[in-house]
């Protein structure tokens, strides 16, 4: 497929333009693991993000099994990601069981929590879950841009023009123990509006 040769390029040049700023929490990251989420429309960015923060680590990409998703995971194959075909409607149980084996590798996870299909910038519970029940270091990252074109798709997706000035806020989120679903719901909730605008 001709995309697929050609997203990669595209990608890294347009990213390579962008005058990024960085800033982050100095709190130490789990050393059993760590996951690095952004919301599905900042994935432009967000990706390739994912290599500069963890330059010597190896990654790996959480994608959906759909038509959009196997043009996604053929870029990220050929940026040099490794994958993991599923979502939390379509394999979900596989996916959190692959997440586990390499998070317990200190392996870094990278995936979009409203993806593939909504409600935009709104956690789903399973990346919580598995953050939660090993102590895994979850990372948000915060993207914004100063120049974009914001497409009329459902996750509001953003392409950061050339040259943009782009700003991230890295958060390193500590995810308590939940002792019921009611727990988890009223975190997911909270946390989804905390970065619902970002």
């Amino acid at each position: 497929m001709i995309s697929s040769y050609i997203l990669p390029i595209a990608l890294k040049l347009l990213y390579a333009s962008l005058r990024i700023s960085v800033t982050s929490q100095q709190m130490p990251l789990s050393d059993k693991g760590t996951i690095i989420a952004f919301w599905h429309g900042k994935m432009i960015t967000g990706w390739l993000l994912a290599k500069t923060i963890c330059p010597e680590k190896k990654i790996t990409a959480v994608v959906s099994c759909s038509k959009d998703g196997r043009i996604l995971a053929d870029t990220l194959e050929r940026l040099g990601f490794s994958l993991i075909r599923g979502s939390s409607s379509r394999g979900g149980n596989e996916v959190r069981r692959a997440m586990q084996e390499i998070l317990q590798n200190e392996g870094v996870i990278v995936l979009t929590p409203d993806g593939p299909r909504g409600p935009v910038n709104q956690f789903k519970y399973g990346t919580l879950r598995v953050a939660s029940n090993n102590n895994y270091s979850l990372v948000f990252a915060e993207i914004r841009y100063e120049n974009r074109w914001v497409l009329k798709s459902w996750d509001r997706f953003e392409i950061p023009k050339p040259f943009s000035k782009t700003f991230v806020k890295l958060h390193l989120l500590e995810v308590p123990e939940f002792h019921n679903e009611t727990e988890l719901q009223v975190y997911t909730k909270n946390l989804s509006d905390r970065f619902s605008h970002a």
